[in-house]
């Protein structure tokens, strides 16, 4: 499956917008993330940008890169 960034597909921008994983990512896993957009929060489904990253419940996460439909790859936010 190919990566599109938000900004090649012209949607709202979320690539470089920080969130908490609600829902533990990890290799192997289908996790979530909680990001500020709109105006309000929404849910993302999360993979790790680092495929073999483990990223827990209410970590501090940077979105990487987006794909179609709600889908984002994310790295711990420093």
């Amino acid at each position: 499956m190919a990566r599109r960034s938000a900004v090649d597909r012209g949607d709202d921008n979320v690539v470089g917008r920080e969130g908490r994983v609600t829902g533990t990512v990890g290799p192997g896993l289908v996790g979530e993330v909680m990001l500020p957009i709109r105006g309000g929060s929404e849910a993302f489904n999360a993979y790790p940008y680092v495929g073999t990253d483990t990223l827990p419940i209410g970590t501090l996460v940077r979105v990487m890169e987006y794909a179609q439909p709600r889908i984002v790859y994310v790295s711990a936010a420093l």
